[in-house]
């Protein structure tokens, strides 16, 4: 049988009709994984229980007691927190960190009989778009080992396109789960902010981080969504978005936005073509295709890149060698701070945190700060008024194919261009999808490229219907 291709829903039901058992399942991902590791390095580090993991899994089976993720092995990304494992955020900070609690995504998925199979490699604190900015080494595209992964959640997006694993979780901050999922072929579900719980999460961007699947297809990701979302006491921006949900209900989805202005500098012209491509075959099947304007979204890089850095030198401050971390000692106090900090830290978080620092500094912060927010709220005003015209923006996810790795490292400003069509999603707080479309050619490889749905606050449904229709009419 072969294991490669399968996705939650069929290896579920092999596993409930007893056609195969959760040991024979989860070996073959834990043995494939282990296989694949040096070529890819995809993982940091992998369970030392697995194979208790597998029993409780099995016992749930045969009791009857079984849901649809049950003895499903699962990658995590290296930020979420498992009690007693190392959770390494991919820094040399954290090297040696254990968790002391799991995250609330992670009990969610404990309790419904998930499989974890180990961490998996990311950009550094997930500051970056590449993994490249992992302290231990790049993760390499699934199609290209010359190209990278995507990030910052990388190692999660070529667990899965490998079959290192049947899904995994990773952390979108400003695309860290769209842009890996769109350059290895697989599916990446961004939700809205506050409908998954960031309890347990290692924060980057308070005001933008939201946990998401990585999966082999719609369906799965619909799946594993609905088992981690909800309201949580320990997440106070957690919601079950009733209220939102309830302005769609009986609502007929046939109107998709395109901000056709938007698309026409800074694309590759065969992903723009395949971008058009998905545009007709949804005309074809019944879908109005209605060209929208979005006036604010040409300064959405700029806010994201000054509000996003103002909450990273916020949150890395407790990195310090003293509250959490490894430690360098100096000959004073100071001494310490800045060799622990100049040493451990890598040169991508440094640079955030000095760029974030200086845009919330006495004097700067009413120029820069204040001002991208007020900027950021009129990028909602954007789609709050193109959601009043149609049910959901169609996109592509990423401008290029993976790029090079070692191309783009040295120019920090062309490596956050590669965001120009998933940050604006996390400065408004929407959902979007990442589904496959195609591939382009370059350098006699086949690499993938994919669509981008985005629906209104807390209609994730939305995008589940208009994905799995749009994966049946490829």
């Amino acid at each position: 049988m072969d294991f490669q291709k399968l996705t939650i829903h069929q290896a579920n039901k092999l596993l409930i009709e007893k056609k195969i058992s959760v040991k024979e399942l989860v070996d073959f991902f834990y043995n494939n994984a282990n296989q694949k590791n040096s070529q890819y390095n995809t993982y940091l580090g992998f369970y030392d229980d697995v194979q208790s993991q597998i029993n409780k899994a099995q016992k749930m089976i045969d009791d009857g007691v079984a849901t649809k993720i049950t003895g499903i092995p699962i990658a995590i990304k290296d930020n979420i927190l498992i009690d007693g494992k190392i959770a390494s955020a991919g820094s040399k900070i954290l090297e040696n960190y254990k968790a002391t609690f799991d995250s609330t995504v992670i009990k969610k998925l404990k309790d419904a009989g998930a499989i974890f199979l180990g961490r998996t490699n990311m950009d550094e604190f997930a500051m970056g778009g590449s993994t490249e900015n992992s302290a231990y080494g790049p993760t390499k595209n699934a199609f290209d080992i010359n190209r990278v992964a995507g990030g910052s959640s990388g190692g999660s997006a070529v667990a899965v396109a490998t079959s290192c694993a049947i899904a995994s979780l990773g952390s979108d901050t400003g695309g860290s789960i769209r842009l890996p999922a769109s350059f290895n072929g697989v599916v990446g579900l961004k939700p809205t902010y506050g409908a998954v719980s960031r309890h347990g999460l290692m924060a980057m961007g308070s005001s933008l981080d939201v946990i998401g699947p990585f999966t082999k297809d719609v369906s799965d990701s619909e799946l594993i969504f609905d088992l981690i979302k909800g309201k949580d006491k320990y997440d106070s921006t957690s919601s079950d978005g009733q209220k939102e949900k309830e302005i769609l209900q009986n609502k007929n989805i046939k109107k998709i936005g395109v901000p056709f202005s938007y698309l026409k500098d800074g694309i590759d012209s065969d992903v723009l073509e395949n971008f058009n491509k998905s545009i007709e075959k949804f005309k074809a099947n019944g879908y109005e295709i209605v060209d929208i304007k979005l006036p604010n979204l040409k300064y959405s890089l700029a806010v994201y890149y000054t509000l996003m850095p103002a909450e990273v030198s916020s949150n890395m401050a407790r990195y310090d060698g003293v509250k959490f971390g490894s430690k360098i000692s100096g000959e004073k106090l100071i001494d310490d701070y800045l060799k622990t900090r100049g040493n451990l830290l890598g040169k991508e978080v440094r640079r955030r945190i000095i760029l974030g620092t200086y845009v919330l500094s006495a004097g700067y912060a009413d120029e820069y700060y204040n001002k991208a927010w007020q900027v950021r709220n009129m990028i909602k005003g954007d789609f709050v008024n193109a959601f009043k015209e149609v049910d959901v923006i169609l996109m592509p996810t990423s401008p290029t194919p993976a790029f090079k790795i070692g191309e783009k490292i040295n120019d920090p400003l062309t490596m956050y261009l590669a965001d120009i069509f998933t940050v604006f999603v996390n400065l408004v707080g929407v959902p979007a999808i990442s589904i496959p479309d195609g591939f382009v050619k370059r350098d006699d490889k086949n690499l993938p490229t994919s669509i981008q749905l985005i629906a209104p606050h807390f209609c994730e449904q939305v995008l589940f219907e208009i994905g799995k229709k749009f994966e049946t009419i490829q």
